[in-house]
Protein backbone atom coordinates (compact mmCIF):
# COMPACT_ATOMS: atom_id res chain seq x y z
CA UNK A 1 0.00 0.00 0.00
CA UNK A 2 1.55 3.14 -0.67
CA UNK A 3 1.53 6.02 1.77
CA UNK A 4 -0.56 8.95 -0.28
CA UNK A 5 -3.65 8.43 -2.13
CA UNK A 6 -3.16 11.65 -4.58
CA UNK A 7 0.29 13.63 -4.92
CA UNK A 8 0.82 15.99 -6.80
CA UNK A 9 3.64 17.51 -8.57
CA UNK A 10 3.81 20.84 -10.46
CA UNK A 11 6.40 23.02 -11.84
CA UNK A 12 7.08 25.01 -15.41
CA UNK A 13 9.41 22.05 -16.98
CA UNK A 14 10.77 24.74 -19.15
CA UNK A 15 12.14 22.48 -20.48
CA UNK A 16 11.80 19.04 -18.24
CA UNK A 17 15.16 17.91 -17.16
CA UNK A 18 16.67 14.72 -15.17
CA UNK A 19 15.86 16.33 -12.05
CA UNK A 20 11.76 17.00 -12.66
CA UNK A 21 11.95 13.47 -13.70
CA UNK A 22 13.95 12.14 -10.63
CA UNK A 23 10.98 13.64 -8.16
CA UNK A 24 8.23 12.56 -10.63
CA UNK A 25 9.03 8.66 -10.28
CA UNK A 26 9.51 9.15 -6.30
CA UNK A 27 6.28 10.82 -5.96
CA UNK A 28 4.89 8.15 -8.34
CA UNK A 29 5.91 5.12 -6.54
CA UNK A 30 5.20 7.01 -2.99
CA UNK A 31 1.34 7.37 -4.43
CA UNK A 32 -1.95 5.67 -5.83
CA UNK A 33 -2.64 8.04 -8.06
CA UNK A 34 -0.01 11.23 -9.38
CA UNK A 35 -1.01 14.33 -11.02
CA UNK A 36 1.85 16.38 -12.83
CA UNK A 37 0.65 19.88 -13.49
CA UNK A 38 2.43 21.47 -16.03
CA UNK A 39 2.27 25.26 -15.63
CA UNK A 40 3.13 27.67 -18.67
CA UNK A 41 3.41 31.29 -19.03
CA UNK A 42 2.49 32.70 -22.80
CA UNK A 43 5.86 34.69 -23.00
CA UNK A 44 7.63 31.17 -23.01
CA UNK A 45 9.03 29.85 -26.31
CA UNK A 46 7.87 26.17 -25.26
CA UNK A 47 4.10 25.28 -25.80
CA UNK A 48 2.32 24.26 -22.96
CA UNK A 49 0.76 21.00 -25.29
CA UNK A 50 4.53 20.20 -25.76
CA UNK A 51 5.75 20.09 -22.63
CA UNK A 52 2.42 17.97 -21.53
CA UNK A 53 3.49 15.73 -24.20
CA UNK A 54 7.14 15.41 -23.29
CA UNK A 55 5.93 14.74 -19.72
CA UNK A 56 3.55 12.64 -21.09
CA UNK A 57 5.65 10.20 -23.04
CA UNK A 58 8.47 10.04 -20.30
CA UNK A 59 6.11 8.79 -17.52
CA UNK A 60 3.13 7.12 -19.02
CA UNK A 61 1.99 5.74 -15.82
CA UNK A 62 0.96 9.32 -14.61
CA UNK A 63 -1.65 11.84 -15.37
CA UNK A 64 -0.63 15.03 -16.29
CA UNK A 65 -2.18 18.05 -17.68
CA UNK A 66 -1.66 21.51 -18.12
CA UNK A 67 -2.36 25.21 -16.97
CA UNK A 68 -1.67 28.31 -18.60
CA UNK A 69 -0.51 30.59 -15.60
CA UNK A 70 0.35 34.05 -16.32
CA UNK A 71 0.70 35.73 -13.25
CA UNK A 72 4.34 36.54 -11.81
CA UNK A 73 5.78 35.01 -8.75
CA UNK A 74 5.55 36.80 -5.48
CA UNK A 75 6.40 34.31 -2.26
CA UNK A 76 5.16 37.03 0.59
CA UNK A 77 2.72 37.91 -1.37
CA UNK A 78 -0.88 36.62 -0.31
CA UNK A 79 -3.04 37.45 -3.02
CA UNK A 80 -0.59 36.08 -5.34
CA UNK A 81 -0.59 33.16 -3.75
CA UNK A 82 -4.79 33.32 -4.18
CA UNK A 83 -3.94 33.72 -7.75
CA UNK A 84 -1.73 31.24 -8.39
CA UNK A 85 -4.11 28.26 -6.33
CA UNK A 86 -7.21 29.16 -8.55
CA UNK A 87 -5.41 28.21 -11.48
CA UNK A 88 -4.02 24.98 -9.88
CA UNK A 89 -7.38 24.55 -7.98
CA UNK A 90 -9.12 24.85 -11.59
CA UNK A 91 -6.70 22.43 -13.39
CA UNK A 92 -6.41 19.84 -10.52
CA UNK A 93 -9.87 19.70 -8.43
CA UNK A 94 -9.16 16.70 -6.54
CA UNK A 95 -8.52 16.62 -3.35
CA UNK A 96 -4.41 16.51 -2.90
CA UNK A 97 -3.09 14.15 -0.09
CA UNK A 98 0.84 14.95 -0.64
CA UNK A 99 2.72 17.90 -2.25
CA UNK A 100 6.25 16.93 -4.22
CA UNK A 101 8.57 19.85 -4.86
CA UNK A 102 12.14 20.66 -4.36
CA UNK A 103 11.42 24.09 -3.89
CA UNK A 104 11.84 26.39 -0.98
CA UNK A 105 7.81 27.53 -1.64
CA UNK A 106 6.49 23.43 -0.90
CA UNK A 107 5.54 24.21 2.76
CA UNK A 108 3.11 27.02 1.58
CA UNK A 109 1.96 25.02 -1.65
CA UNK A 110 1.01 22.06 0.70
CA UNK A 111 -0.91 23.78 3.26
CA UNK A 112 -2.69 25.54 0.84
CA UNK A 113 -3.80 22.55 -0.64
CA UNK A 114 -4.40 20.90 2.99
CA UNK A 115 -1.48 18.13 1.89
CA UNK A 116 1.53 17.29 3.43
CA UNK A 117 4.97 18.93 1.19
CA UNK A 118 7.53 16.09 0.85
CA UNK A 119 10.48 18.12 0.00
CA UNK A 120 13.44 16.20 -2.32
CA UNK A 121 16.83 17.03 -2.67
CA UNK A 122 16.32 20.50 -2.43
CA UNK A 123 20.34 21.23 -3.18
CA UNK A 124 20.35 19.09 -6.38
CA UNK A 125 22.89 17.29 -5.26
CA UNK A 126 21.58 13.95 -7.62
CA UNK A 127 21.06 15.80 -10.71
CA UNK A 128 23.25 18.76 -10.71
CA UNK A 129 20.67 21.24 -13.69
CA UNK A 130 17.91 23.37 -13.41
CA UNK A 131 15.38 24.72 -16.07
CA UNK A 132 17.47 28.57 -16.19
CA UNK A 133 20.57 26.16 -16.39
CA UNK A 134 18.69 24.21 -19.53
CA UNK A 135 17.70 27.19 -21.57
CA UNK A 136 21.09 29.75 -20.74
CA UNK A 137 23.52 25.96 -21.94
CA UNK A 138 21.71 23.26 -23.84
CA UNK A 139 24.18 21.72 -24.59
CA UNK A 140 26.08 21.72 -21.75
CA UNK A 141 22.87 20.22 -19.98
CA UNK A 142 22.24 17.93 -23.09
CA UNK A 143 23.12 14.67 -20.84
CA UNK A 144 20.05 15.55 -18.55
CA UNK A 145 17.52 15.89 -21.46
CA UNK A 146 15.48 12.97 -22.19
CA UNK A 147 14.89 11.93 -26.40
CA UNK A 148 11.66 14.10 -26.95
CA UNK A 149 13.60 17.11 -25.55
CA UNK A 150 16.37 16.84 -27.37
CA UNK A 151 14.66 15.95 -30.32
CA UNK A 152 12.71 19.37 -29.85
CA UNK A 153 16.31 21.62 -29.62
CA UNK A 154 18.68 19.78 -31.46
CA UNK A 155 19.68 21.95 -34.42
CA UNK A 156 19.21 20.09 -37.71
CA UNK A 157 20.75 21.24 -41.30
CA UNK A 158 19.59 19.36 -44.43
CA UNK A 159 21.87 19.19 -47.46
CA UNK A 160 19.70 18.73 -50.93
CA UNK A 161 20.82 19.17 -54.47
CA UNK A 162 20.23 17.77 -57.58
CA UNK A 163 21.78 14.34 -58.91
CA UNK A 164 25.33 13.65 -58.36
CA UNK A 165 26.43 17.06 -56.76
CA UNK A 166 27.68 16.19 -53.58
CA UNK A 167 25.01 15.64 -50.75
CA UNK A 168 26.03 12.62 -49.24
CA UNK A 169 29.54 13.32 -49.20
CA UNK A 170 29.07 16.40 -47.76
CA UNK A 171 26.41 15.38 -45.00
CA UNK A 172 28.86 13.06 -44.00
CA UNK A 173 32.28 14.65 -43.95
CA UNK A 174 30.35 17.84 -41.91
CA UNK A 175 29.13 14.50 -39.59
CA UNK A 176 32.35 13.66 -39.31
CA UNK A 177 34.08 16.98 -38.73
CA UNK A 178 31.62 17.73 -35.66
CA UNK A 179 31.99 13.86 -33.83
CA UNK A 180 36.05 15.03 -34.21
CA UNK A 181 35.06 17.72 -31.69
CA UNK A 182 34.38 15.34 -28.98
CA UNK A 183 32.16 15.10 -25.65
CA UNK A 184 28.83 15.21 -26.64
CA UNK A 185 29.45 16.58 -29.93
CA UNK A 186 30.88 12.15 -31.11
CA UNK A 187 27.43 11.72 -30.58
CA UNK A 188 26.38 14.05 -34.04
CA UNK A 189 24.41 11.63 -36.37
CA UNK A 190 23.60 11.77 -40.39
CA UNK A 191 20.19 10.49 -41.23
CA UNK A 192 20.60 8.58 -44.70
CA UNK A 193 18.53 9.04 -48.07
CA UNK A 194 15.47 7.07 -47.84
CA UNK A 195 14.56 7.86 -51.31
CA UNK A 196 17.89 5.56 -52.51
CA UNK A 197 16.74 3.04 -50.27
CA UNK A 198 13.32 2.85 -51.45
CA UNK A 199 14.93 3.27 -55.22
CA UNK A 200 17.14 0.41 -54.36
CA UNK A 201 14.50 -1.66 -53.42
CA UNK A 202 12.15 -1.28 -56.46
CA UNK A 203 15.06 -1.59 -58.96
CA UNK A 204 15.80 -5.26 -57.15
CA UNK A 205 12.24 -6.26 -57.25
CA UNK A 206 12.14 -5.32 -60.77
CA UNK A 207 15.17 -7.28 -61.40
CA UNK A 208 13.61 -10.22 -59.93
CA UNK A 209 11.06 -10.09 -62.52
CA UNK A 210 13.56 -9.62 -65.50
CA UNK A 211 17.13 -10.36 -64.87
CA UNK A 212 19.24 -7.44 -66.89
CA UNK A 213 16.36 -4.63 -66.33
CA UNK A 214 18.18 -1.16 -65.50
CA UNK A 215 17.49 2.54 -63.61
CA UNK A 216 15.38 3.67 -66.66
CA UNK A 217 13.08 0.71 -66.80
CA UNK A 218 11.85 2.32 -63.19
CA UNK A 219 9.03 4.49 -63.03
CA UNK A 220 6.99 5.83 -59.92
CA UNK A 221 3.96 7.11 -58.75
CA UNK A 222 2.44 10.11 -57.12
CA UNK A 223 1.65 7.88 -53.97
CA UNK A 224 4.74 6.66 -53.28
CA UNK A 225 6.65 10.30 -52.33
CA UNK A 226 4.53 10.49 -49.31
CA UNK A 227 5.35 7.19 -48.43
CA UNK A 228 9.64 8.57 -48.86
CA UNK A 229 9.01 11.61 -47.12
CA UNK A 230 7.19 10.33 -44.24
CA UNK A 231 9.94 7.49 -43.58
CA UNK A 232 12.59 10.39 -44.41
CA UNK A 233 10.89 12.60 -41.48
CA UNK A 234 10.64 9.47 -38.80
CA UNK A 235 14.07 8.52 -39.50
CA UNK A 236 15.17 12.16 -38.75
CA UNK A 237 13.20 12.08 -35.89
CA UNK A 238 14.67 9.17 -34.40
CA UNK A 239 18.03 10.38 -34.93
CA UNK A 240 17.40 13.67 -33.18
CA UNK A 241 16.27 11.46 -30.35
CA UNK A 242 19.29 9.82 -29.81
CA UNK A 243 21.98 11.91 -31.05
CA UNK A 244 24.04 15.33 -30.08
CA UNK A 245 22.52 18.95 -30.24
CA UNK A 246 23.70 18.83 -34.12
CA UNK A 247 21.77 16.52 -36.85
CA UNK A 248 23.04 16.60 -40.00
CA UNK A 249 20.12 15.14 -43.01
CA UNK A 250 21.10 14.09 -46.01
CA UNK A 251 18.44 15.16 -47.66
CA UNK A 252 14.47 15.56 -46.18
CA UNK A 253 10.66 15.93 -47.03
CA UNK A 254 10.45 19.66 -48.00
CA UNK A 255 12.98 17.92 -50.74
CA UNK A 256 11.32 15.16 -51.34
CA UNK A 257 8.69 17.84 -52.94
CA UNK A 258 10.97 18.82 -55.59
CA UNK A 259 11.67 14.92 -56.42
CA UNK A 260 8.32 14.44 -57.07
CA UNK A 261 8.30 17.49 -59.54
CA UNK A 262 11.17 15.55 -61.17
CA UNK A 263 9.56 12.13 -61.68
CA UNK A 264 5.89 12.90 -62.16
CA UNK A 265 6.06 17.14 -63.82
CA UNK A 266 4.16 18.52 -60.64
CA UNK A 267 3.06 19.37 -57.20
CA UNK A 268 2.16 16.92 -54.61
CA UNK A 269 0.03 18.54 -52.05
CA UNK A 270 0.62 15.43 -49.40
CA UNK A 271 3.84 15.83 -49.39
CA UNK A 272 4.12 19.89 -49.04
CA UNK A 273 2.31 18.95 -45.70
CA UNK A 274 4.78 16.46 -44.51
CA UNK A 275 7.45 18.92 -45.54
CA UNK A 276 5.59 21.83 -43.79
CA UNK A 277 6.17 19.59 -40.04
CA UNK A 278 9.95 19.69 -40.09
CA UNK A 279 11.92 21.38 -37.66
CA UNK A 280 14.92 21.90 -39.93
CA UNK A 281 17.11 25.14 -39.56
CA UNK A 282 19.54 25.13 -42.06
CA UNK A 283 19.61 23.83 -45.82
CA UNK A 284 22.78 23.55 -47.52
CA UNK A 285 22.31 23.37 -51.25
CA UNK A 286 25.19 21.74 -53.10
CA UNK A 287 25.86 23.77 -56.24
CA UNK A 288 25.95 21.15 -60.01
CA UNK A 289 28.13 23.64 -61.64
CA UNK A 290 32.01 21.73 -61.02
CA UNK A 291 30.93 18.46 -60.11
CA UNK A 292 31.27 15.71 -62.25
CA UNK A 293 28.12 13.69 -63.03
CA UNK A 294 28.80 10.40 -61.78
CA UNK A 295 26.67 7.28 -62.86
CA UNK A 296 26.16 4.69 -60.18
CA UNK A 297 23.14 2.93 -61.71
CA UNK A 298 20.29 4.79 -59.74
CA UNK A 299 20.81 8.25 -62.07
CA UNK A 300 19.55 9.30 -64.93
CA UNK A 301 19.22 12.82 -64.61
CA UNK A 302 22.51 14.78 -65.80
CA UNK A 303 20.78 16.82 -68.36
CA UNK A 304 18.26 17.97 -65.69
CA UNK A 305 20.81 18.64 -63.02
CA UNK A 306 20.49 22.86 -63.78
CA UNK A 307 16.60 22.75 -63.88
CA UNK A 308 16.83 20.95 -60.26
CA UNK A 309 19.19 23.18 -58.68
CA UNK A 310 17.38 25.86 -60.19
CA UNK A 311 14.09 24.46 -58.92
CA UNK A 312 15.73 23.98 -55.09
CA UNK A 313 16.63 27.54 -55.09
CA UNK A 314 13.29 29.06 -55.80
CA UNK A 315 12.12 26.40 -53.71
CA UNK A 316 13.78 27.48 -50.41
CA UNK A 317 13.21 31.14 -50.99
CA UNK A 318 9.79 31.01 -51.69
CA UNK A 319 9.40 29.07 -48.25
CA UNK A 320 11.90 31.34 -46.71
CA UNK A 321 13.94 28.29 -45.70
CA UNK A 322 17.58 29.92 -44.45
CA UNK A 323 20.14 28.67 -47.07
CA UNK A 324 23.64 28.19 -47.93
CA UNK A 325 24.36 27.64 -51.56
CA UNK A 326 28.08 25.61 -51.24
CA UNK A 327 30.15 26.00 -54.59
CA UNK A 328 33.54 25.42 -55.70
CA UNK A 329 35.79 22.16 -55.19
CA UNK A 330 35.33 19.53 -52.29
CA UNK A 331 37.36 21.56 -49.77
CA UNK A 332 35.87 24.81 -50.32
CA UNK A 333 32.31 23.94 -50.19
CA UNK A 334 33.08 22.01 -46.74
CA UNK A 335 34.55 25.12 -45.27
CA UNK A 336 31.63 26.77 -46.11
CA UNK A 337 29.11 24.63 -44.89
CA UNK A 338 30.99 24.87 -41.44
CA UNK A 339 30.98 28.58 -41.18
CA UNK A 340 27.01 28.32 -41.82
CA UNK A 341 26.59 25.55 -39.18
CA UNK A 342 28.61 27.05 -36.44
CA UNK A 343 26.72 30.43 -37.31
CA UNK A 344 23.89 28.84 -36.23
CA UNK A 345 25.04 27.20 -33.18
CA UNK A 346 26.66 30.78 -32.01
CA UNK A 347 23.35 32.05 -32.39
CA UNK A 348 22.06 29.50 -29.13
CA UNK A 349 18.52 28.30 -28.44
CA UNK A 350 16.87 31.66 -28.10
CA UNK A 351 14.67 30.49 -25.16
CA UNK A 352 12.41 33.08 -23.74
CA UNK A 353 12.55 33.64 -19.47
CA UNK A 354 9.83 33.03 -17.60
CA UNK A 355 7.86 35.57 -16.02
CA UNK A 356 10.01 37.42 -13.43
CA UNK A 357 9.65 36.54 -9.39
CA UNK A 358 8.49 39.61 -7.33
CA UNK A 359 10.84 39.92 -4.22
Amino acid sequence: MRPYAHGLVLGKFYPPHAGHHHLVRTAADRCELLTVLVCAASVETIPLAERVAWMREVHPGVRVVGAVDDIPMDLNDPAVWDAHMAVFRAAVPEPVDAVFTSETYGEELGRRFGAESVCLDPDRTLYPVSGTAVRKDPVGCWDFLQPPVRAALARRVVVLGAESTGTTTMARALTEHYRRRGGVWARTRCVPEYGREFSERKLARLRAERPGADWAEVSFTSAEFPVIAARQAELEEEAARAGSPLLFCDTDAFATTVWHERYLGGRSDEVARIAARGRQHLWLLTDHEGVDFEDDGLRDGEQLRPWMTGRFREELARTERRTVTLTGPHEQRLAAAVAAVDALLDEGWDLAEPLPERR
